[in-house]
């Protein structure tokens, strides 16, 4: 609570560069009033095992993209990619990002029983 009537309180301060007795208790009343927007926290292991494989799919890109260009992929298939249960709609935006980022995969379709299904490419003859 008190670090968003900061920022808010900051915020204001930008946009109004007046710092009067009458304009910080504009501020305040303002920064009270706005609703607070309701999210889910996710857990920090969640973000950094997110951002670990960010990390790890920009190469994979650049190599699978390579890897399409001197060797032809005809095959296809549809893999049903499993996930986790209860992952708020940020964690499943990022993990559909993730899939899609490579240059051999890209998501279809997102079940809510808990799973995706990924169009994935091979290499070899259809």
């Amino acid at each position: 609570m008190i670090g968003h009537l900061i920022l808010r309180l900051t915020i204001w301060f930008l946009l109004t560069a007046n710092f009067s007795v009458e304009n910080i208790i504009i501020g305040v009343i303002i920064a009270l009033i706005l609703p607070r927007g309701f999210t889910t926290r996710e857990r920090l292991t969640e973000w950094l095992q997110v951002i670990s494989k960010l990390f790890v799919a920009i190469p994979v890109a650049f190599l699978e993209a390579f890897e399409i260009i001197f060797r032809p992929h005809k095959r296809e298939e549809m893999i049903p990619e499993e996930i986790k249960l209860k992952r708020s709609p940020l964690l499943i935006f990022v993990d559909v990002f993730l899939i899609t980022f490579t240059p051999k995969t890209i998501v279809v379709r997102y079940n809510e029983q808990g799973f995706y299904e990924v169009h994935h490419i091979k290499p070899g003859r259809e």
